[in-house]
């Protein structure tokens, strides 16, 4: 009758030693896929904000465009005021009498 109580004994450690492994696995198994979860969900957001940081460079990038365009308008139309007050000057001189 020992060794039939000897014998139980031991299967019942193997059978419940077998549950913990089988446990553990599992609960393994269930970390490393919410591991790979969070890993994409990371990845993607990082990706989002990628897009984001290009598509605000694109935009200043077409803002750079439109004022260069910008400054080279002003630059032609400060040269006419320019070139147009001179040509007031002149005449302007030549209207007022001698100052010597």
């Amino acid at each position: 009758m020992t060794i039939e109580i000897g014998i139980l004994l031991s299967i019942a450690s193997i059978v419940i030693a077998y549950l913990g492994y089988q446990l553990n696995k599992q609960k393994q198994q269930t970390q490393y896929q919410e591991n790979i979860k969070n890993d994409a969900t990371r990845e993607a957001v990082i990706e989002t904000k990628l897009d984001n940081i290009g598509n605000g460079v694109e935009n200043i990038r077409i803002d750079l465009r439109a004022n260069a365009r910008e400054i080279g308008a002003l630059g032609e139309r400060v040269t006419r005021v320019e070139e147009s007050s001179k040509q007031a000057h002149k005449r302007i001189d030549a209207i007022s009498p001698d100052k010597g």
